[in-house]
């Protein structure tokens, strides 16, 4: 699975991301390589919580691993996107 990330830079510095396809995986890092360990850390919260909801309702109790990996690119001021694989 691909999850797609919005990242801003503010004045200070710092950078914010937000997952796209999970809306509610939201970090920030003080340069891209903390800002991806973060969110890796908030898109597998996401994701195990989903499954427990779900396993919860559905009586199921398999729960598939997450790797992740991801893409470096350079980032500017402006918003950006990048990807995390899982």
């Amino acid at each position: 699975m691909v999850f797609t990330i919005n990242i801003q830079q503010s004045e200070s510095g710092w950078l914010a991301g937000q997952c796209e396809q999970l809306p509610e995986a939201i970090t920030q890092g003080k340069d891209m390589d903390d800002l991806i360990e973060n969110m890796k850390d908030a898109i597998e919260l996401c994701l195990e919580y989903k499954q427990e909801q779900y396993r919860l309702q559905n009586n199921s109790g398999n729960i598939m691993p997450l790797i992740f990996k991801h893409e470096k690119k350079r980032i500017t001021k402006t918003s950006q996107r990048k990807r995390v694989y899982a």
